[in-house]
């Protein structure tokens, strides 16, 4: 493929009849009078996805004033408070709007009593398609109740790279073969629901070790091995139908320069500002004939390349149909309306955008509903035992022994009455965090099976002055660390920092005292604690997860989970 060849997709008609959208001449004559009947300025409008902050209705009518956007990210709120949204921006809005969130983990992705399932990684630890099945079910069940019709999943990004500081457990792991499974899975049962999927995030992270919110990271793969890895993942959703694709602020620098070969370095761009990425390689290569949209473009990584005023513009000339959140919205919304009058935007380019919005609004029918979801119907889906049981079954099916001493386990009251407690906390973060206050719960449930619990305190000094090796093994009969780091946005390493003085909670009683460490939200704690004899993976800090870890450590149900990343990584010692 030429880069002329597929530069001039542009301006290709969208096939509306065929994958995904499969419309029917109704569905078809509605887009094509809607786009003909819209103003310049409503189209501009469309192709943006903003990102409601407050939740309220006196926010989207400040939206409103600015620009009719095609659609609104909710961040998790209450049901009562997502159903009273989605309502006001249905009354505001004269073409249905695209209500998205981030569904990536159950319906508490846009509700805070929605059903927490398990993150995609607890899910991979099942090695089971059909719990991705009932994760994408939960999704689908209980936001559509509260009136969202587009997952902003599955995350179908691999975790190449141990160290890389945002997929971790949002991944399905670390074998293309198994996050493919389980990405198709999760697909099929969320648009069987009636809603978007979106997979996430061309040409995909997890190889490189920086963040994307931070930079425009890279993935390095050449051209064979994306093929063989990523490549086959897109394939494999785009042929199950999926709808929308979101393109992210990562560079693929040998496809790039193998679509453009007069690219320099400095020229090489991220996905979302890319059109050889975009048009060349998701929309030539791969045939992708549905929705693009961009990643948050508030992040560091599409801000970096180019001046913001000619980056929105990029965006949609350079192939994508949607523009996701605002730094500021009168600012960025100026900016893309100078980009379609001095011709950056062409009005074939913004007529096959917008195209494309109003195609996918058609296949979902938004067109064809006649009422809000109701606040009753919302409740009686949201948080249902029968998702409650689906969260319970993943828990217990994916918890992973990495490794046991033998003898330790399991454990009881009786065996080991003195419980050394270490607990370890992340701090808060942005978005994907890690859930506060989960030592204290799971030192309170080992109290409640009747261990004598203490939390170690280090004795404050230098050499000479530290805890007595006696103090700990004449009085402790079990030694039992807890971690609760997740890797986050923003934050780019995340390591465990051992309390002062001199790294005082580090396990060094190993050969004394029988050790067990137990992490719930990061695999990967292995690497700081390798000589640790008994280890537990959790991938997720809920209550149903603890519990489930405790029940295992008790010897009341046997460890199930399979590994889905590699926990020792790749360190000989970490086996030991």
């Amino acid at each position: 493929m030429t880069k002329q060849s597929w530069a001039r997709r542009a301006d290709k008609p969208v096939d509306l009849k065929g994958n995904p959208f499969f419309l029917n001449e109704k569905q078809i004559k509605w887009v094509r009078i809607t786009l003909a009947q819209m103003s310049r300025e409503e189209k501009i409008g469309q192709l943006f996805c903003l990102c409601s902050v407050e939740g309220t209705q006196e926010e989207a009518e400040a939206v409103f004033r600015v620009c009719k956007p095609g659609g609104m990210m909710l961040r998790p709120m209450c049901t009562e408070q997502a159903v009273q949204l989605t309502a006001a921006l249905d009354k505001l809005s004269t073409i249905p709007m695209l209500i998205a969130a981030n569904l990536e983990k159950g319906g508490n992705g846009i509700v805070t009593e929605g059903t927490l399932l398990g993150s995609p990684l607890e899910v991979a630890a099942t090695d089971d398609p059909e719990m991705a099945e009932k994760l994408g079910a939960t999704c689908a069940e209980e936001a559509a109740a509260v009136g969202c019709n587009w997952a902003f999943a599955p995350i179908v990004d691999i975790d190449c790279n141990f160290r890389n500081p945002i997929t971790n457990t949002r991944t399905y792991g670390s074998d293309p073969e198994r996050v493919k499974r389980m990405g198709l899975a999760y697909l099929r049962a969320v648009q069987s629901h009636g809603m978007a999927a979106c997979f996430k995030h061309f040409p995909g992270d997890g190889v490189d070790e920086r963040d994307q919110h931070l930079l425009s990271s890279i993935n390095s793969l050449s051209c064979r091995e994306w093929d063989r890895t990523y490549g086959a993942i897109y394939r494999a959703c785009i042929g199950a139908g999926a709808l929308t694709c979101m393109v992210g602020h990562i560079l693929q620098p040998a496809y790039s320069r193998k679509l453009d070969p007069s690219l320099r370095d400095e020229d090489i761009l991220p996905a979302s500002l890319s059109s050889e990425l975009k048009l060349g390689l998701l929309r030539g290569i791969l045939g992708f004939n549905g929705l693009i949209v961009t990643d948050a473009t508030t992040m560091a990584g599409f801000s970096i390349p180019m001046p913001r005023e000619k980056a929105v513009p990029a965006v949609i000339a350079s192939g994508a149909d949607v523009f996701l959140f605002s730094r500021n919205l009168e600012e960025d919304v100026a900016f893309m309306r100078r980009g379609v009058e001095e011709g950056t935007i062409t009005s074939a380019r913004l007529d096959e955008a917008v195209t494309r919005i109003l195609a996918l609004k058609a296949a979902l029918r938004l067109n064809e509903r006649k009422h809000a979801p109701s606040l009753e119907e919302a409740r009686a889906a949201v948080g249902s035992a029968r998702h409650h049981d689906w969260a319970a079954e993943c828990a217990d099916r994916s918890v992973t022994l990495v490794k046991e001493e033998k003898g330790v386990l399991p454990i009881s009251a009786e065996k080991y009455r003195r419980v050394l407690f270490c607990p370890i906390e992340g701090g808060e973060g942005f978005i994907y965090t890690n859930r506060a206050g989960v030592c204290a719960q799971f030192q309170a449930m080992l109290e409640q099976e009747g261990f004598h619990v203490d939390v170690f305190v280090p004795k404050q000094g230098m050499e000479g002055l530290m805890t007595r090796t006696t103090d700990i093994t004449k009085n402790y009969d079990l030694i039992l660390y807890l971690a609760n780091m997740s890797t986050k946005s923003n934050q780019t390493v995340v390591r465990i920092e051992w309390q002062q003085p001199m790294g005082a909670n580090v396990p060094c009683y190993i050969h004394q005292v029988p050790t067990i460490f137990i992490s719930v939200e990061n695999p990967y704690h292995l690497q700081d604690v390798p000589r640790v004899r008994t280890f537990v993976n959790a991938y997720c800090s809920g209550e149903t997860n603890l519990k489930a870890v405790l029940d295992k450590l008790m010897g009341r149900s046997p460890f199930k989970g399979i590994n889905p990343v590699d926990p020792f990584c790749g360190k000989w010692d970490a086996r030991l």
